[in-house]
C-alpha cells in the first residue's frame, strides 16, 4: 500500500489498492516531490491527466498497455501522491505543469519518440509540450479536452466562472468542502462508479490543503488577455496544426458537461482527417464509462 505525508495527513490507497496496484516513483522537481507511474517496456506512452484526476484515471489504460508498452502516468504537482506545496512555494500555472512534464520526459526518455495520452487540461499541457518537441512525438490520443481558447460558441460554465472570479465561493467550496472533485464523481461519469473508484478518484485531497491544485486549475483557465497562462494558450492555439493529423486519435465522452462536442468540433476544423469516435453515452470520465471500448481504440491506434 502506497503512503506519503502531506501537511500532517495520510494519502493512501486503502479501500482501492486493488485498482491501483503499480509502484511508485518519485522525482524531485524544483524542490518538490512529483509522482509517477512507470510500467513496462517497449514503445513510450505518457499519459498526461487533468483536474481534479490524477494517475489513479489512467490505471485500466496501464494494466493492459504495459504489458507491449513503457506505460509513463505522472502526477500533476498538487494531485495524486505527488507534494502539494502552498501558492507561496509553487506556481500554480500552465507553464509550470509543462515545465515539470519536460523536466520528467528529459529525465527518464531523453531520447525516445513518444505517444501521448491526454485528458481534461493535460491536453493543454500535453500538447503544449508535443508543439515545443514535434520531433518527439509518435502518437497523440486526445480525450476531451481543449488545445485552444474557449470556442466562440460556448460560454464559460458558470459553476466555474464562481470558482475563477469569487473566492468567497470557490475557496470554501473547493478548498474546504471538496465540492469540485466529489461533483465530478456524479457529473463527470455516465455509469455509477463503484465506492473503490469514487474513493481512488479523490483520496488525495483528503483536507483544505491538499485540495489547492484542484482550484488553482480553475482559477489558471485563460479567458482574457489578462489573464497569466492566456498568451500561452493562445501560442497553442495559434500553432495546434503543426501536429501531423494522421498521428492523431479523438475520442469522445458526448455527455461531457463541460468539453462538450463544441469541443471536438473545434477540434476537427483543424483535424479533418484525423481518426475519431464519439461516444454518445459517455461523459467527461470517458476511460470510466468505456473502458474496454476505449483501450481496444487505443491500443489498435497505438500498435
Amino acid at each position: 500500500m502506497v503512503k506519503k505525508k502531506f501537511n500532517n495527513k495520510q494519502i493512501s490507497t486503502r479501500g482501492f489498492q486493488d485498482l491501483y496496484p503499480f509502484e511508485s516513483h518519485f522525482l524531485n522537481i524544483r524542490g518538490h516531490d512529483l509522482h509517477y507511474v512507470d510500467q513496462g517496456e517497449g514503445p513510450l506512452v505518457v499519459m498526461v491527466h487533468g483536474n481534479p484526476t490524477w494517475s489513479f484515471y489512467y490505471r485500466n489504460l496501464i494494466t493492459h498497455l504495459s504489458k507491449r508498452f513503457r506505460t509513463i502516468a505522472p502526477d500533476h504537482i498538487g494531485c495524486g501522491f505527488s507534494d502539494k506545496p502552498t501558492p507561496k512555494n509553487y506556481d500554480y500555472t500552465l507553464a509550470s505543469r509543462i515545465k515539470d512534464l519536460d523536466i520528467l520526459i528529459e529525465h527518464l526518455a531523453p531520447n525516445e519518440k513518444i505517444s501521448l495520452i491526454v485528458h481534461d487540461w493535460g491536453g493543454m499541457i500535453g500538447l503544449a509540450w508535443a508543439l515545443d518537441h514535434l520531433d518527439r512525438i509518435d502518437k497523440i490520443v486526445i480525450t476531451n479536452t481543449a488545445g485552444f481558447l474557449l470556442p466562440k460558441d460556448k460560454s464559460f460554465p458558470f459553476r466555474l466562472w464562481l470558482i475563477k472570479y469569487f473566492g468567497w465561493f470557490g475557496v470554501p467550496a473547493v478548498l474546504g468542502l471538496n465540492a469540485f472533485a466529489r461533483c465530478a464523481l456524479y457529473m463527470g461519469s455516465e455509469t455509477k462508479l463503484s465506492p473503490a473508484v469514487k474513493r481512488g478518484l479523490i483520496a488525495p485531497y483528503n483536507s483544505w490543503k491538499n485540495r489547492i491544485a484542484t482550484l488553482k486549475f480553475v482559477q489558471d483557465i485563460p479567458i482574457d488577455k489578462n489573464d497569466k497562462s492566456f498568451s500561452l494558450v493562445d501560442h497553442v492555439d495559434r500553432h495546434l496544426t503543426k501536429l501531423n493529423e494522421e498521428k492523431l486519435l479523438f475520442l469522445w465522452g458526448a455527455k461531457d458537461f463541460v468539453f462538450d462536442l463544441t469541443f471536438l468540433n473545434e477540434f476537427r476544423q483543424r483535424f479533418p482527417k484525423a481518426d475519431g469516435h464519439v461516444f454518445q453515452d459517455a461523459g467527461h470520465y470517458l476511460f470510466e464509462d468505456k473502458p474496454k471500448e476505449t483501450l481496444d481504440l487505443i491500443t489498435s491506434f497505438l500498435t
